[in-house]
């Protein structure tokens, strides 16, 4: 294959990575951008290992094998993974492509003249700074999205570990990465190389464990967007048109989606990029005597639930982790198709941050068949609260907790919320009392027209739905 050939068939991979974003904005046109982006990318693997490989049967059969166990591992996870660990698969995801940056980087300062960017102990000077960028940000990329799926699975504690100084501390680290790519620059020397990686391999965790368990959504997207911008510079070092149009898609995208989360977080977009943010305000989950509340609550049962939404003609429902975690998405929509039989109206009310990574419960119910133009963002439901009979919420506690417009003193203060507690009433599908993930506990619990239903998400819409038929 020649170079010319090649150049065109990046290009044609690439157009359809920006078909399959397209694609990817809208629950209805998902489907056909993803197979844009399965086509896309299936072109640009084989343009690589038809063109770049050297001209030998061992590399190019070693290169097959390669791909078809990658291939194996990935059909292997995308059947299997439940819906619950989605996160921290998407997080796993990022830490691969962050090391591959770094591992490519690698082989190309250690066999130049493979990659045609030069000789041995001779590389343009252009060159070495972007394999110096990408390799620090993909080694930030890798170490920070292991942190990232430690939280998430429970690996680690949540909860923001603040070290002394931190600040300082990376902002040290950023400073010594630029001197130490000036001297790389200068000197070529691998050991140099290997300093970088280290340095930001060490960034990458200090960046991530002062963020606590409530800001995971915006950290899951901000490693999107390091993760491309890693690409991208490995795709300048290498001349490959394919990583630079892919690459700026992803970085560009993520942090879009990170400003958007931010929006959605009340938080600073800059200090998200720096890392470290939410530390501050994050507050621990309450323990000891601290965790016991006093006030009362009003609880119900699977009957008192079912006659209210007989009764209704306009109900909301708030999903949230807690329904992820029970499976209970199928349940539910038979249950909204239930009440939607008896006359009701029903929407389904979805923030930004809800569940543990953007867009986690768009498609935990587009799995369970919702339609989409039930579906709507924070912004277009609000106004509806007021005029809902009832609120149906499952499991989603810190995006419904009014204190976060009414408690300046809340860690979660400012954040936009859903105005949940407008409607006539609430019914709060949720296993106990306990905190949310930010460890605030909910407001919405005590007021007047909340009914509490304690128990197993899906077995209380079970209940509910056997009650109403």
């Amino acid at each position: 294959m020649n170079a010319s050939l090649a150049a065109l068939l990046y290009l044609a991979s690439g157009i359809l990575f920006i078909l399959a974003l397209r694609g990817l904005s809208s629950p209805e046109s998902a489907k056909q951008g993803n197979r844009y982006g399965v086509i896309g990318m299936a072109i640009a693997a084989g343009t690589t290992v038809l063109y770049q490989l050297p001209a030998s049967f061992g590399s190019f059969f070693l290169a097959l094998i390669c791909i078809g166990i990658g291939a194996a591992i990935g059909i292997w996870r995308a059947r299997t993974i439940p819906m619950t660990a989605m996160p921290q698969l998407v997080a796993l995801f990022h830490a691969l492509v962050g090391l591959a940056a770094v591992l490519v980087a690698a082989s190309a300062l250690l066999a130049p003249q493979a990659f045609g960017i030069g000789t041995p102990g001779h590389i343009h000077g252009g060159t070495l700074l972007e394999m110096a960028l990408g390799t620090a940000i993909g080694a930030i990329t890798f170490t920070g999205s292991v942190i990232a799926y430690l939280k998430l699975d429970d690996k680690m504690s949540g909860k923001p570990i603040l070290l002394p100084n931190r600040h300082a501390i990376n902002i040290g680290l950023g400073v010594l990465l630029a001197v130490l790519t000036l001297i790389f620059m200068l000197s070529e020397s691998h050991f140099v190389f290997w300093v970088i990686a280290l340095v930001a391999f060490a960034l990458g965790v200090l960046l991530i464990i002062p963020i606590g368990g409530a800001d995971m959504p915006v950290v899951i997207s901000m490693l999107n967007s390091y993760s491309g911008w890693a690409a991208v510079g490995i795709g300048f070092t290498l001349g490959n048109l394919a990583l630079i149009i892919t690459g700026s898609l992803v970085g560009s995208s993520g942090a879009i989606l990170s400003y958007v989360m931010c929006k959605g977080m009340n938080r600073a977009f800059l200090s998200v990029i720096a890392g470290g943010f939410g530390g501050e305000t994050a507050a621990p989950a309450p323990s000891g005597e601290a965790a016991v509340e006093t006030r009362q609550v009003k609880s119900g049962t699977a009957e008192d639930a079912a006659r209210l939404l007989k009764a209704a003609k306009k109900v909301i429902v708030v999903p949230g982790y807690g329904l992820a975690v029970a499976q209970a998405q199928h349940a539910l929509r038979e249950l909204a198709d239930l009440v939607k039989r008896n006359g009701a109206e029903v929407s389904y009310a979805i923030h930004p941050v809800a569940g543990r990574m953007p867009g986690h419960m768009n498609v935990l119910l587009a799995e369970a068949n919702v339609p989409y133009d039930e579906v709507f963002e924070l912004t277009d439901i609000n106004p509806e609260f007021p005029a809902a009979d009832v609120a149906l919420v499952i499991g989603a506690n810190d995006v419904t907790n009014p204190a976060a417009k009414t408690d300046p003193t809340s860690p979660i203060y400012g954040m936009p919320v859903l105005d949940v507690e407008l409607a006539k009433n609430v019914l709060f599908v949720k296993r106990g009392m306990g905190s949310g993930y930010a460890g605030v506990e909910n407001e919405l619990f005590f007021r007047d027209n909340t009914t509490m239903l304690f128990g197993d998400a899906k077995k209380m819409v079970e209940g509910i739905l056997r009650a109403a038929e």
